[in-house]
């Protein structure tokens, strides 16, 4: 699928018609159920048809059943939003009192089809005429066309002053800068004016790359690092005028939120705590945590300590239950030596190994080819990383599983 023509063809019967033959598609098969449909079918819609086959299939991770659903386009499967994510703004949005929004950089239409499941109007904008057309298509599969408008136009040119919120999603990829871009200036609107359409609306969201420079980021407003299942999805930046109850916004905050449980930690503007001897019990924070500089924070709830004042794990002497790091009980700390390890692994019978790494330059997959770990069924997880400056293993295992 590269032009609105071919895309419109596979809206009507016969372009239907093939989609639904393809529901359940082996990708190992497509050059024989090409050569196949293509006795009985024009080849140009076969190819759109097999490649939104394709496109669906990867978006189900994102979107779930919904994905089957659905039309994309190759940029819409990378950039839309994980629904569970989008989920999660929306229903703050909504719980700000939001119910109008202008979704500027709409692409596909995912974050569209949260906010109105929100029972938010939303007016889902972008420049691309392909990605509009998808987004319209996927407003009417998902029987949301009611509550979402789509408008093929600049976004630096449309008037957002008479809605209760902006949202917006600029383009971190680019073809001529060679895949994701790091600058959010080189952000397609540039940060900055999205930051400026923000401040013109009563409330709004920005939806950045998690890994933004902290200094980069308005000091007006509220980041948010959201996570799910444990890996960071995204930074959003929230302006409105702080606000009780549920969704409040604080100005100057930095919050980790993780998905699926919801779980939510605005940052107090702690110092980084004090590292110490390595305690009992080792904490991994979540990475929205991470990034969010909030490690002192959780080091507060827990009663922890750094291991090193470089590395973001924390210890501590007893167990404390957190949401924001996993806890591991510590059998070991020693000293880097890869024979040692290996002795000892071999000596306790270990067979499986979970091998994590921060602060070391020991590529976990190059040290499990050479321990050669036999067929045991013990388990344990090693972790590469710093104490106190040296390049140290720490041997463990979850809290989940301590005796």
């Amino acid at each position: 699928m590269n032009d609105l023509d071919t895309f419109s063809a596979l809206l009507a019967p016969e372009g239907q018609s093939l989609l639904a033959e393809l529901r359940d598609h082996d990708p190992a098969d497509e050059l024989t159920a090409a050569t196949r449909l293509r006795r009985e079918h024009p080849a140009p819609l076969v190819s759109a048809a097999l490649g939104q086959a394709r496109l669906r299939q990867r978006a189900v991770a994102k979107f779930g059943a919904d994905a089957r659903l659905m039309y994309f386009t190759p940029n819409g499967v990378e950039q839309s939003t994980r629904a569970t994510v989008a989920a999660h703004r929306a229903e703050r949005l909504a719980a700000l009192g939001v119910r109008t929004l202008a979704d500027l950089c709409c692409g596909i239409g995912g974050d569209a089809h949260a906010l109105a499941r929100a029972g938010i109007r939303v007016l889902a904008v972008d420049r691309d005429p392909l990605a509009c057309a998808a987004a319209r298509a996927n407003a009417e599969a998902l029987g949301l066309a009611e509550l979402i408008e789509v408008r093929c136009a600049d976004v630096t040119e449309v008037d957002t002053g008479g809605y209760d919120a902006v949202f917006v999603d600029p383009a971190r990829r680019s073809k001529a800068r060679g895949g994701r871009i790091f600058d959010p200036e080189a952000y397609s609107p540039p940060l900055s004016w999205a930051v400026e359409a923000a401040r013109k609306a009563p409330v709004a969201a920005l939806k950045i790359a998690p890994g933004v420079p902290h200094d980069a980021l308005p000091e007006d407003a509220e980041t948010e690092w959201i996570s799910d299942g444990g890996d960071v999805k995204e930074a959003v930046v929230w302006f409105g005028a702080a606000q009780g109850g549920a969704g409040r916004i604080t100005p100057g905050g930095r919050r980790a939120t993780l998905l699926p449980a919801g779980d939510s930690l605005l940052g107090a503007g702690l110092p980084d705590p004090e590292p110490g001897p390595v305690g009992d019990w080792l904490y991994e924070p979540d990475g929205a945590v991470i990034r969010a500089h909030l490690v002192a924070d959780v080091a507060r709830q827990i009663g922890g300590r750094l291991i090193d004042p470089t590395i973001a794990y924390l210890t501590a002497d007893r167990l404390v239950e957190t949401p924001y790091a996993t806890a591991y009980a510590i059998t070991d700390v020693l000293p880097f030596h890869v024979k040692k390890l290996k002795a000892l692994l071999r000596e306790r019978e270990v067979g499986i190994a979970v091998i994590k790494k921060r602060g070391s330059a020991v590529e976990p997959e190059e040290l499990r080819k050479k321990l050669k770990l036999g067929g045991g069924r013990k388990s344990c997880t090693i972790f590469l990383t710093r104490v106190a400056g040296a390049p140290s293993m720490l041997l463990g295992h979850p809290a989940a599983e301590a005796p």
